[in-house]
């Protein structure tokens, strides 16, 4: 459960899946759209949980490939959850890039720009066996998809 420590390509793949649309968005970012509205607490837990979990995805090499087993059914369930998010994603590079885009669901999965990845990491986690990640995307869950929320609420109560 505490992992092997090693270099992990499935856990750079992720990382990548992740950090390509996000570069992407900083120069095509929601009209209206401001951080500094946000709270504090959740801005830190976001920002240590995206550092842990960066960290965890390449540093354990439980995450690579290790044969097929009933544990594979855990990695293919987060790469579902990651190609969701690039299908999110998408969507939102095709669209009008509003703020109600950009804070909006997915198949059903509230705020889905937050929420998928984080999904994705922690089954990651699960598929690996290591405590860290899920610690590490716990930490995420809890700033990244609160600050989402809270952005939600506030373009709610401005309509």
């Amino acid at each position: 459960m505490l992992g092997h420590i090693g270099f992990s390509y499935i856990g750079l793949i992720f990382l990548l899946l992740l950090f390509i649309p996000n570069i992407i968005w900083t120069k095509c970012l929601p009209q209206g759209y401001s951080p500094q509205k946000e709270n504090r607490f959740l801005l830190f837990l976001e920002r240590a949980g995206e550092a842990l979990t960066s960290c965890c995805a390449l540093i354990f090499s439980d995450f690579n490939l290790n044969g097929f087993s009933i544990w594979s059914g855990w990695l293919l369930a987060a790469f579902a959850f990651m190609l969701m998010y690039e299908l999110w994603w998408i969507r939102y590079f095709k669209g009008p890039r509003t703020l109600s885009d950009f804070y909006s669901s997915f198949l059903g999965i509230p705020v889905a720009g937050a929420t998928l990845p984080v999904i994705a990491f922690f089954l990651l986690g699960i598929y690996g066996k290591v405590i860290w990640m899920l610690i590490a995307t716990a930490i995420l869950g809890v700033g990244h998809i609160g600050i989402h929320l809270e952005h939600k609420k506030e373009l709610k109560n401005e309509r």
